[in-house]
């Protein structure tokens, strides 16, 4: 691993696979296990980056495909990077656009070369290949960055898994060799993850896996998991995936998932996450709570004059305003109640992963997961 990134394992909880680190980045430690807001294009909707680091956000993600698309990687580039481009002085993870481009397979062809997809903003033609996203990835110039990786659908067959498998192992040591030979434009390293895929065949899984740690990648993902299958078998895959992993190298989990996903595989080893429900759900109304998830636009809280929108929350939007309040803002279509609601969730997702890291350190995590599952679960009922 560059000297500019290192990741060192402090604690191994005692009854799970639970893990706390800390990852050094080029732009500030990761304190591990972690979650990412993610920030599509260039931003976490509703919030400022002084926002995010109000809530305790350590890094933030973007998308490949979408900041290829617009404004361009090479306008980003001459901005200084996304850094500089969106002023976020902490770290950044870039996926690679990959689940995207193959999302959109009705209107891209897929070759051993790589993609030719079009624009779902304009419908111009574009070609993605492991080359050209690393290129693209320098450019934005986040402190990680993600192989170019081929995500198959829930529904493909074995056959069709295996070959992808196959070909995101080659694309791999593609991306490998053309980042090692691209200099760094803004004068820091950048760490590529690789992601293993393989669907919910534990063998395909075991290859890939084996095969990536070979290639000696300074951290790795897990790929192509909550894309339809039951959350029993993402349990499963991550529980036995994550053992097929270096212990000294971050795990990451990607688009994963609820609070009650993100404590379970914290549980089986995964050490970063993001996911786009804290500012999806909050944009749609619900707030993620101690007491399970909450929906503002239930007529119930139109007279809660008295609390907020989780007692036990300290986030601004819970120490300053009523349920009755916000719920007004939302019903009137107003901007702050997205912005107070996906201040709210996103701080909420941040102390979960605070909270863990504390309970792996003090040897408690196991107890304190099973309370917090457990509360969750009792008080959502009836809360939607």
């Amino acid at each position: 691993m560059n000297s500019m990134f290192s990741f060192s394992l402090q604690k191994t909880d005692n009854q799970t696979n639970a893990r706390a680190g800390i990852f050094q980045t080029p732009h500030g430690e990761l304190k591990t296990p972690i979650f990412m807001p993610v920030g599509t294009q260039a931003t976490v909707k509703a919030l400022s980056p002084a926002e995010l680091e109000e809530c305790g956000s350590q890094i933030i993600l973007a998308n490949t495909y979408h900041l290829h698309l617009r404004p361009g990687d090479e306008l980003i580039a001459a901005a200084g990077g996304l850094h500089k481009f969106e002023n976020w002085n902490r770290a950044m993870l870039t996926d690679s656009g990959g689940f995207q481009v193959f999302s959109l397979r009705d209107i891209s062809k897929i070759s051993e070369d790589g993609v030719t997809f079009q624009s779902h903003v304009d419908g111009s033609k574009h070609f993605f290949s492991p080359e050209r996203v690393m290129e693209i990835e320098h450019n934005l110039g986040a402190d990680i960055i993600m192989i170019f990786d081929e995500c198959p659908p829930s529904d493909a067959s074995p056959e069709k898994i295996s070959k992808a498998v196959e070909r995101t192992l080659r694309w791999a040591r593609r991306c490998l060799d053309a980042h090692q030979k691209i200099p760094f434009h803004f004068g820091y390293p950048q760490a590529l993850f690789g992601i293993v895929q393989g669907g919910t065949i534990r063998e395909l899984r075991e290859h890939c896996a084996r095969e990536l740690v070979a290639m000696d990648f300074p951290g790795y993902a897990l790929g192509g998991l909550a894309v339809g299958e039951s959350i029993e078998s993402t349990y499963n895959v991550v529980g036995y995936s994550s053992g097929l992993l270096p212990v000294n190298k971050p795990r990451y989990l990607m688009g994963v998932g609820t609070p009650e996903d993100i404590l379970e595989c914290i549980e089986r080893g995964i050490d970063m996450f993001d996911c786009v429900l804290p500012t999806r759900n909050a944009r749609n109304g619900s707030a993620f709570t101690s007491r399970g998830k909450v929906n503002v636009k239930n007529a119930k809280h139109t007279r809660d004059f008295q609390g907020g929108l989780d007692p036990e929350c300290s986030c601004y939007a819970c120490r300053n305003f009523s349920m009755a309040y916000i719920r007004h803002l939302y019903m009137a279509g107003e901007i702050l109640a997205l912005r107070l609601l996906t201040l709210h969730n996103v701080h909420f997702y941040m102390q979960l992963v605070f909270a863990a890291r504390e309970h792996i350190l003090d040897s408690d995590f196991s107890d304190w997961k099973s309370s917090v599952l457990k509360k969750l679960k009792t008080n959502s009922n009836g809360q939607e």
